[in-house]
């Protein structure tokens, strides 16, 4: 496992729509390692191989509870919405209010290639948005609709 560099607001590459995983390989295993080791050293939520400089749909999400991972992940339901805080990693020291569905339903697949299905309320609900809009290069400052004072 190795830790990746983050790559930060301005980078060109975060705004290209990453492609489809067409096979789980070993290239691939180590990413999700390599990606999950990054996002826990920043203190990350959630972590998008975009944001690690590869252009693939995989999300690395962890709000507690141990890491999930989402390749190819498509949301397919949403229900309710509220505006809360958000940040990135990928946009450090900046945080801004955005709002997002309270329920979320997802399909994707998991390490072993495994369709799975994964509802997320609240924060698990805001995670996969986030790191599914850094797949089609949409970041949070896109969707700010209020600054939080006292940025950087």
């Amino acid at each position: 496992m190795a830790l990746r560099n983050i790559r930060k607001y301005g980078d060109d590459l975060l705004r290209k729509k990453s492609r489809k995983v067409e096979k789980i390989d070993d290239r691939v295993l180590t990413l999700i390692e390599d990606m999950k080791e990054t996002m826990y050293e920043a203190d990350g939520v959630g972590l998008a191989a975009p944001q690690v400089g590869i252009l693939k749909r995989i999300v690395i999400i962890d709000v507690g509870n141990g890491p999930i991972v989402l390749i190819n992940p498509e949301i397919i339901e949403t229900e309710g919405s509220y505006i809360d805080v958000e940040g990135c990693l990928s946009v450090p020291g900046k945080q801004g209010k955005v709002e997002r569905p309270i329920k979320v339903k997802a399909t994707a697949l998991n390490e072993k290639g495994e369709k799975i299905i994964i509802e997320g309320e609240d924060l698990l609900a805001r995670a996969i948005c986030h790191e599914t809009d850094h797949l089609n290069g949409v970041l949070f400052v896109d969707k700010v609709i209020k600054d939080v004072e006292g940025d950087k």
